[in-house]
């Protein structure tokens, strides 16, 4: 059993709604006590977010997700399963694109993190500019961990073939169907970091399809 009057801050850190969090915090059949909760440990830790390093306080196990979203208010990055199954929540670790809601705050060390905020503060990044070029999102949710999958790409391989793209996006999901989109958006990013000056002009739209890749 946990008292939650003594586990209250950090508990809801990672209850996503509300309604539930508060379901078992006025539960009868939850009671306190105190030697459930001796693990928890609050402690600073510094992480190096978009080339700041930054002071959090929270249990070292708790997932980067969270501290981004909850302590350092960087809500760019997005829930979506939990389980490092859709890659909503894709940021990079020294570059390379990892699944913040499994990663812990104490995993991290010396890391170097990049969120989506950090690619540009005016969506003026190439890969930003393609995809609004391309109109590639529909609801939009899972584009920020799309587009920092994609600029992990663009970093390896400037001119990726549809396979390319295919392969390196695979972990990201996208209920909307928009594949084809997205795989236009990331082949005009790589025109545009090849010219570092090319005119936005009009794209023809890919119809979306919610089959497969």
């Amino acid at each position: 059993m946990i008292c939650f009057d003594a586990v209250s801050p950090f508990l809801s850190r990672f209850f996503k709604y509300k309604e539930i969090y508060n379901y078992f915090k006025t539960s009868k059949s939850i009671t306190c006590n105190y030697d459930d909760i001796k693990s928890i440990q609050m402690t600073k830790i510094q992480i190096q977010v978009n080339g700041q390093l930054l002071t959090v306080e929270a249990d070292p196990e708790m997932p980067l997700l969270w501290a981004l979203r909850d302590l350092l208010g960087m809500t760019g990055t997005k829930f979506g399963c939990g389980m490092t199954l859709c890659g909503a929540c894709t940021v990079h670790l020294d570059g390379a694109p990892v699944r913040s809601c499994s990663l812990s705050i104490g995993q991290i060390k010396k890391g170097k993190i990049t969120t989506i905020e950090g690619l540009s503060d005016d969506n003026s990044h190439p890969v930003q500019q393609a995809w609004i070029e391309t109109q590639a999102p529909q609801c939009g949710y899972c584009q920020s961990g799309q587009i920092m999958s994609a600029v992990a790409l663009l970093k390896n391989n400037p001119q990726p073939t549809d396979a390319d793209i295919d392969g390196a996006l695979a972990g990201n999901l996208c209920r909307c169907g928009t594949y084809p989109r997205i795989r236009a958006a990331v082949k005009r990013a790589a025109e545009l970091m090849k010219t570092k000056s090319a005119p936005i002009a009009p794209t023809k739209l890919p119809k979306t399809d919610t089959g497969s890749r």
